[in-house]
């Protein structure tokens, strides 16, 4: 049997030297004249110990990580064939405790399959769910995924049976399925893992959300800072056309969809839907006003459902396992489960998927083991730039939708960016503003110009002008952006500023004052 031998390809592996090791271990074959086949997986999202290297054995999978190239021939001397001991030595990737402790139900596939082979993604439980659907009408399919409580994991929250039921109600002589996949916010990068780790799973969601709402093309929308995704994708796609997966008779059914990646042009705007239908139109990225919603009149004017990838990318274990297996999971109206990313200041960076209702505290503490400098936790940033920041006293608080809004957070696309006690939060209050100056459309006031004021107004409070004048104006700018702007880059905007000044006061009081404190 000739050894099999798993090296990520995935972004984030590439990142910490997975290519150089790649090669260092295909020389080390070479040279020992040993013939053995090399797997570029996905990565499982265990950052912390990428380059993670796996090989089979005759007792399963072992692993080994992080690997750099000057391990390659020590490891091949103890045997790491086989399963050897090594100084790298993991063990079962499962048993991993980062690993072990998870729910992989979206993500269980990444890292284990080849992304590119549609035998071992079948083998592994792919295209069940498809199989499934194409057994039963499009209402039937729509209620399913209602009744799962599945909701939109891109950061709104949306019930995905919903706004698949509205374009299946509508009428219309073309329908469409956009895939977001414009995953701007930092700290984030479970999109990009499901796309280079299991693209196939996207695809599958993709054609199930257009049977069920007689859509026959799907479009995914990729940021251009993903080029390896972009590439996985295409490649994905082309397979998946050629196995009848995709075409004009999905897996021999009546049923027609296709679907195409695009690329965007880098802005942050465009991961709103509306600003993301111009794009893909060849506009110019601008939010448009509502309604009319995209479900009635979406690209191209013709009804159209836009999820986020992983709500895309859960559908197919939905239509596998049922809806009341998925359900099962999580809390309150939050259900299913949700893959944290969990990145910044912190000692285990990767993502955590993980049923609804583990406390923030558990994450930052238990699942990331606190900073990796060693310093206290002095805030958590929960939902991407646009999110709160939240402080240790609030890390009771469950993750769930309806926890974090109580507590005026959101969840937003699940990235968490840890911060330890150097943090000055008047400095990320001014980021905040000024990356909604510089990443808004210019569509609405509030956003183009409550932006910009606001950083010249924290900029006076840094310097000591009337701070106590100063902070009730961009309280003020906040309130207005929050209920004035047409969609969330000027509406959320106030939720890492205000948190701020509310959680974190003393960073926000004139230079001589915060230094006595300190």
């Amino acid at each position: 049997m000739i050894p099999r031998i798993y090296i990520p390809g995935d972004s984030g592996a590439l990142a910490l030297g997975a290519e150089k090791v790649a090669k260092a271990i295909a020389g080390e074959l070479a040279e020992r004249g040993i013939e053995a086949k090399i797997v570029r997986n996905g990565s499982r999202g265990a950052y912390f110990l990428e380059p993670m290297v796996e090989v089979a054995t005759a007792n399963g999978r072992i692993a080994y990580g992080p690997v750099k190239p000057s391990d390659v021939k020590s490891l091949f001397d103890s045997g790491f064939l086989t399963g050897g001991h090594h100084k790298r030595w993991l063990g079962t990737p499962d048993k991993i405790p980062f690993l072990a402790k998870q729910t992989r139900l979206t993500f269980a596939r990444c890292g284990v399959t080849d992304p590119l082979s549609l035998e071992s993604y079948k083998k592994h439980g792919g295209l069940n769910g498809l199989t499934n659907a194409l057994a039963l009408t499009p209402a039937a399919i729509v209620a399913q995924v209602t009744e799962s409580g599945l909701r939109g994991r891109g950061g709104a929250g949306f019930p995905t049976g919903i706004k698949w039921k509205t374009v299946l109600d509508t009428v219309g002589d073309r329908k469409y399925i956009v895939c977001n996949a414009d995953e701007g916010d930092s700290g984030t990068f479970a999109d990009r893992m499901i796309m280079e780790g299991d693209p196939f799973v996207l695809i599958e969601g993709m054609t199930i959300a257009g049977i069920a709402t007689g859509a026959t093309k799907g479009f995914v929308y990729v940021r251009s800072e993903y080029p390896h995704a972009v590439a996985v994708m295409n490649k994905a796609v082309e397979i998946a056309r050629k196995a009848g997966v995709l075409g004009a008779s999905v897996l021999g059914s009546p049923y027609a969809f296709d679907m195409e990646i695009r690329v965007g042009a880098g802005a942050y705007v465009c991961g709103e839907e509306t600003a993301l239908l111009d794009s893909l139109e060849g506009k110019r990225g601008m939010v448009r006003a509502k309604p009319p919603l995209p479900a009635h009149k979406g690209l191209f004017g013709k009804p159209t459902v836009i999820n986020n990838v992983i709500s895309l990318a859960s559908v197919p274990v939905i239509m596998d396992k049922g809806a009341a297996y998925y359900k099962d999971f999580g809390m309150g109206r939050s259900r299913g489960t949700i893959p944290i990313q969990i990145a910044g200041n912190v000692k285990y960076a990767g993502l955590f998927e993980a049923a609804f209702g583990m406390t923030l505290g558990e994450i930052v503490d238990e699942i990331g083991g606190g900073t990796a400098t060693g310093r206290p936790v002095k805030a958590v940033q929960v939902g991407g730039p646009l999110g709160a920041y939240f402080p240790r006293a609030l890390f009771d608080t469950p993750f769930d939708y309806e926890a974090f809004a109580a507590k005026d957070g959101l969840i937003g696309h699940a990235g968490i960016v840890v911060f330890d006690d150097t943090a000055d939060m008047l400095k990320q209050a001014r980021f905040a503003m000024e990356f909604c100056a510089i990443e808004s459309c210019g569509k609405c006031t509030p956003c183009r110009i409550g932006s910009t004021r606001g950083v010249e107004t924290i900029d006076r409070i840094v310097a000591g002008i009337e701070p106590e004048k100063n902070l009730a104006l961009v309280t003020d700018l906040c309130n207005t952006m929050k209920f004035g702007s047409l969609c969330a880059l000027g509406g959320f905007t106030p939720y890492p500023v205000m948190s701020s000044i509310t959680h974190f006061p003393d960073d926000f009081k004139p230079a001589p004052v915060r230094v006595a404190a300190e």
